[in-house]
């Protein structure tokens, strides 16, 4: 696990904050000059992690890809369920896009500082366990919507039910 401990500085470069993040995960990534790609393994699907860093906007926005393709014919209620899914989060947001019918949970973060900007650790964790930690906790709500046969209210109940205990 990253740690300040371990780490040179305490903040980088966005993008090089987030590179460092992933390997100390082990998360398998590639590298650009504004773009950083990992691969994350979740509990219900593996999930494709998108950085991208806008410097003249001061702007890092990263994208979460859930795996998940929606066709014509289910779009309005996977709609209808982001429209309830987004009501539950403090960060980000889910959508679909139009194009492709590629669901993925967005991001932005404003990173103060131009060229000299820099992006502390604890904000590179909360940037990407948060879009890890959402897209887990509402990947049941879609496929519950698209394979299921569940209303996008019934699928947003039924994926929040909390559990007590192990089976």
């Amino acid at each position: 696990m990253l740690n300040q401990a371990n780490h040179d500085t305490d903040d980088a470069a966005p993008l090089d904050m987030l590179e460092a993040y992933f390997a100390a995960h082990g998360w398998e990534h590639s590298r650009s000059d504004e773009e950083i790609v990992a691969s994350v393994k979740g509990s219900w699907t593996t999930y494709e992690l998108r950085a991208l860093w806008r410097e003249e906007d001061g702007v890092l926005q990263l994208l979460a890809f859930p795996d998940i393709k929606v066709t014509d014919d289910r779009r309005a209620g996977v709609y209808e369920a982001i429209g309830l899914v987004n009501e539950q989060l403090w960060l980000g947001h889910f959508e679909l896009w139009s194009s492709s019918g590629t669901l993925l949970y967005r991001h932005a973060a404003l990173v103060d500082g131009g060229e000299e900007a820099e992006l502390s650790l604890s904000a590179a964790e909360l940037i990407v366990d948060s879009a890890v930690d959402e897209c887990e906790r509402f990947y049941p709500v879609f496929q519950f919507v698209l394979w299921g046969g569940k209303s996008p209210k019934e699928a947003l109940a039924a994926a929040l039910i909390e559990t007590q205990g192990e089976a």
